[in-house]
């Protein structure tokens, strides 16, 4: 079989048309992409609700109030923890399949929300805090590998990306959650405690789903396996897929049967997937997203509106913005494709960065002028519009299909792990630097970083829409070999060192 006449691939398609799958087309596979998306939720809403928890948490604390250092301690001890989660997670998925990764995430992402609910000083709250994040770390590494192994190629990125919109939609909730707790006694208690319930929920769903159907292959769980295949696929594709599947994972453990941290940096192929997959995950979170969510009611003070409530209802609008962008990016992301996306999104974030930059700088020498501050506030929605519907779900899809079947969990691990890291270093300094050198410099060194991350989609990102796994696979092994017979050698060299 030639990889064009691959099952799920252009040509395949192209031959048997009437197999094609839409996004609609299956309420099975859509079920089992929403409810895995549940952990992008959790992810999501803890991302949104500590801005503004932080908010009323320094009414309650003095110590956390005259300290910029504990306030970026609360938010970034998740980080912490997601960082963690994600490091150990590609392992746990590996070895113990993505449906008791997820348990797992659930179950530890719920026992921290009630400890921050709880919590009588701001150093249980940090505790609490660290839990959650390893319960969101865990999750984000297993939601997009879970959603991506059990779909159909031609929707793979536009599922994948449901799990980006439901983080968009758990950021929308928790603002929405915010503002609704601003009047009620305890008020920062309810926005973290409550945010155990979706944990809950996904823990009861996954319960009765099925793990990933290319990782029953790969544990020789064959039986299983194709009773989820036939629930995925027509039974006039269905053979070619367990066919394609079965060649495919045969020839990944002649190739390799023990898999090693140390082989993703000696495999050539493996570590320039890895370069592009962990690239595009840092320039994510340098391009400032998560710093606007973080401190997005904190930002919009920044520009001149003092109040808290306002300051949540502009920045619940924000993250309207996001959720309703990451829904265009579904369907963007199989037509446009991964690559135009992102350097559309990224041209996009450069020009708010700028204006962003504008505003503040602006207001610092006249701050008399509330338009300045207005100016801010639409150069945050029009970042998010521009960063959703490319930045937001193209990191996630691609790192979700990038790498081959035996080390999908330990790269998708590690590529999230860099991107926690990202997340940490710029949620720990943004205020810091903010301080020292004006939030208007701030954004002007986001800006910057904007154009190295296009310059780096242009050269080491591959277009991956509509291709097999086994195709994506082959565009690595032609950068790493340039040849057949290079890669040949180079696959023969790997099995001598093993």
């Amino acid at each position: 079989m030639t990889i064009g006449s691959m099952p799920g691939s252009s040509g395949y398609l192209n031959l048997y048309p009437e197999r094609k799958m839409s996004y609609f087309s299956n309420l099975y596979v859509l079920g089992l992409t929403v409810t895995a998306g549940i952990g992008g939720l959790l992810f999501g809403y803890d991302t949104g609700v500590i801005s503004g928890a932080l908010l009323y948490i320094k009414d309650d604390f003095e110590a956390v109030k005259e300290s910029s250092f504990l306030q970026e301690t609360i938010v970034s001890m998740a980080l912490v923890g997601a960082m963690i989660g994600a490091a150990s997670g590609g392992w746990i998925n590996d070895s113990y399949g993505r449906k008791n990764a997820t348990l797992l995430a659930d179950v530890v992402f719920a026992v921290g929300a009630v400890v921050m609910a709880a919590a009588p000083d701001p150093y249980v709250l940090i505790v609490g805090r660290l839990l959650v994040g390893l319960g969101v770390g865990v999750a984000s590494v297993t939601a997009p590998v879970y959603i991506a192994e059990a779909s159909p190629s031609e929707i793979r990125g536009g599922l994948v990306s449901t799990n980006v919109l439901m983080i968009t939609g758990g950021q929308f909730l928790s603002y929405l959650i915010n503002l609704a707790f601003t009047e009620v006694p305890g008020t920062w208690r309810w926005m973290l405690g409550i945010s155990g319930v979706p944990a809950v929920i996904q823990f009861s769903l996954m319960l009765f789903l099925p793990e990933s159907p290319r990782w029953l292959f790969m544990k020789d769980h064959k039986t299983t396996a194709i009773a989820v295949l036939s629930k995925i696929y027509a039974p006039d594709r269905l053979e070619d897929e367990i066919d394609n599947l079965s060649a495919a994972l045969e020839e990944e453990r002649r190739r390799k049967n023990n898999v090693r941290y140390r082989d993703v940096f000696k495999s050539k192929e493996i570590r320039l997937a890895f370069l592009a997959g962990a690239g595009l995950q840092a320039f994510q979170q340098f391009t400032g997203i998560n710093t606007v969510m973080y401190y997005s009611p904190t930002i919009v003070q920044m520009a001149g509106f003092s109040s808290n409530q306002l300051a949540l209802l502009l920045s619940l609008i924000v993250a309207a913005v996001n959720a309703a962008g990451t829904i265009v990016g579904i369907y963007l992301i199989d037509h446009v494709g991964r690559k135009k996306l992102a350097l559309a999104s990224l041209s996009g974030v450069l020009a708010s960065l700028a204006i962003l930059s504008g505003a503040f700088f602006a207001e610092s020498s006249d701050s008399t002028n509330g338009v300045y501050g207005w100016l801010a506030v639409i150069g945050l929605a029009l970042y998010i519009a521009c960063f959703s519907p490319g930045m937001g779900p193209v990191p996630w899809t691609v790192n979700s299909e990038i790498y081959p079947e035996a080390y999908r969990g330990m790269c998708g691990g590690m590529s999230a792990t860099v991107n926690w890291i990202s997340n940490l270093i710029v949620a720990q300094t943004f205020l810091s630097i903010a301080d020292a050198l004006g939030t208007g410099a701030t954004f002007l060194i986001l800006a910057c970083v904007a154009v190295l991350a296009i310059v780096f989609v242009v050269m080491f990102v591959p277009e991956t829409k509509g291709l097999t796994f086994e195709e994506v696979e082959k565009i690595w092994k032609e950068r790493a070999w340039g040849s057949s017979k290079g890669k040949e050698s180079a696959e023969g060299l790997l099995e001598d060192e093993a």
